[in-house]
This record gives structure tokens, C-alpha cells and sequence, in this order.
């Protein structure tokens, strides 16, 4: 089933499910624990993220192109960092450029979504997926330079700016993917396509992910695990290559669609 977050025409807040012939059909409930369909038709003002989560867990250098194409040394257990809630985008909303705090390489990262579906904690791998409601197509942009040079030596000043975690278009759930790792991955700017690859290229899979996260650690519903990003980023080319504003990313993931962002600079 493919879940949606939308504004209703009546100005509330809504979850749909999406029927066949690109219709929707409201859901009642919670889809974080008990909900069912309904017959009524949904009025879509907007669509928003899919999914508000209590927070984003984040991995780095989980893709073994990536990590050769930074000069990176593969690492040992996952690299986690994370990012607040004030970051999530919805889908067709712009990715805003920070001027207050400027940054002038503001870059894109595809990345698999993973939506946890129930409380957890120390999870084994074999029973991972089962507390997965489902997933969606993340974009975890960076602020190189914040990131790089002048976040004090961690990451979440460069990734942590309004607008820089975009979700969508819908959860798609764990009954459709059954296998996270297979799914080809790529993001477009402007049409041209920049990154182009397969989970199945993450050096740390899905299940290990969510056994380490959850390792003497609760994870809540609603949850979001930003997986990793392969190869491609703007910071890797030559020249490097950042977002500007009047540019368009497109994130595509296999089963779940585009999530499509314009950018603009900060007011």
C-alpha cells in the first residue's frame, strides 16, 4: 500500500491511501497503530511528507562508492548523526539556501527513507524488518562548508538547516519491498541525472541499521532512518558541482517514486 500526507481542501490534516487510476481514499486512525480505508474520496489541497517523525536518524558513508569517491575509509560500524524534525520538506516544496548562516555548497544526497512502525529496542537483525512500517525517498542535503570546515567538527550544523531533509512523495509499506537492498536509486538536477545506483550497494544493510539503532536504545514510531547516500554528490566532482537557486532535485527510487524539490535562497 502507498500512504500520503495531505492537506485536506477543509484546512485539516490528513493520511490517504492511493487506489488505482491515482485516486485516494482517506484513512481513519492512526497508521501508527490501528487504522483502516475508508470509501470517502480525498480532497487534496497539498501534498505534505508522508510521515512527521519525532526525529531522523542519519548514516554516513554507507554506500562503498561513496565512501571511494570521498576518500574515506569504509567504516567499521555505522555512522550516525541525526537531524531534528524542523528539517523535514514536503514534497514540491523548495529546498531553501541559508544566507544567515551561509552556505555556499549546499549539496544533494539520495537516500532510502526507512519508517519505523512500532516501538523497539535491541532488535536482532533476523526480526528487523519487522518493526519497519514502510518506506519513502529522502533527500539528506549538506551544507559542505558547515559540514566540512566550520561546524566544529561534527555534521549536524551542515545538515541540521530548515528545509534540508525533504520526504516523500508517500510510505510505501513493507509488504511491497521486501527486500530494501534491491531497489535502484538516483537523483536529477535540472533533468541531468547525478547519482545513479542500487541499495544494494550499502556496506551496513537495512536490518544491521536497524539492530545497531535500536541497540540499547528505544526507537519510537514514526521514527526516520536516512540510510546513506551513494556515489554522485555535487562535492565529488570536478569541479564540484552545488545546488543554486532555480535549480530542481529529483530523488527516484524504485517502488516508491520521485520526490521532486526546487531551490531557492533564503529570504
Amino acid at each position: 500500500m502507498r500512504i500520503i500526507r495531505y492537506l485536506a481542501q477543509e484546512g485539516d490534516v490528513r493520511f490517504a491511501a492511493e487506489q488505482s487510476g491515482g485516486r485516494f481514499l482517506d484513512i481513519r486512525g492512526d497508521i501508527l497503530r490501528e487504522y483502516e480505508i475508508t470509501d470517502r474520496e480525498s480532497k487534496i489541497a497539498q501534498f505534505l511528507a508522508p510521515i512527521e517523525p519525532p526525529v531522523i536518524l542519519c548514516i554516513g558513508l554507507n554506500y562503498r562508492k561513496h565512501a571511494a569517491e570521498t576518500g574515506a575509509k569504509i567504516p567499521e560500524r555505522p555512522v550516525l548523526f541525526m537531524k531534528s524534525p524542523g528539517t523535514v520538506q514536503n514534497p514540491g516544496d523548495a529546498i531553501v539556501l541559508p544566507t544567515r548562516l551561509r552556505s555556499d555548497e549546499v549539496d544533494y544526497e539520495c537516500e532510502l527513507a526507512v519508517v519505523i512502525g512500532r516501538k523497539c529496542k535491541n532488535v536482532s537483525r533476523t526480526e528487523a524488518l519487522d518493526v519497519v512500517l514502510g518506506y519513502t525517498a529522502g533527500n539528506d542535503v549538506s551544507a559542505r562548508d558547515w559540514q566540512k570546515r566550520m561546524g566544529g567538527g561534527q555534521w549536524c550544523r551542515g545538515k541540521g538547516f530548515d528545509t534540508f531533509a525533504p520526504l516523500g512523495p508517500a510510505i510505501v509499506t513493507k509488504d511491497e519491498i521486501p527486500n530494501p537492498n534491491s531497489l535502484r536509486i538516483e537523483t536529477r538536477v535540472n533533468g541531468k541525472t547525478r547519482q545513479s545506483s542500487n541499495t544494494s550497494d550499502m556496506i551496513f544493510d537495512v536490518p544491521a541499521l536497524i539492530e545497531f539503532l535500536c541497540g540499547s536504545t528505544t526507537l519510537y514510531p514514526g521514527t526516520v532512518i536516512l540510510t546513506g547516500t551513494p556515489e554522485g554528490v555535487g562535492m565529488a566532482m570536478d569541479p564540484p558541482q552545488y545546488l543554486a537557486a532555480g535549480d530542481v532535485v529529483e530523488i527516484e527510487i524504485e517502488k516508491i517514486g520521485v520526490l521532486r524539490n526546487p531551490v531557492v535562497a533564503e529570504e
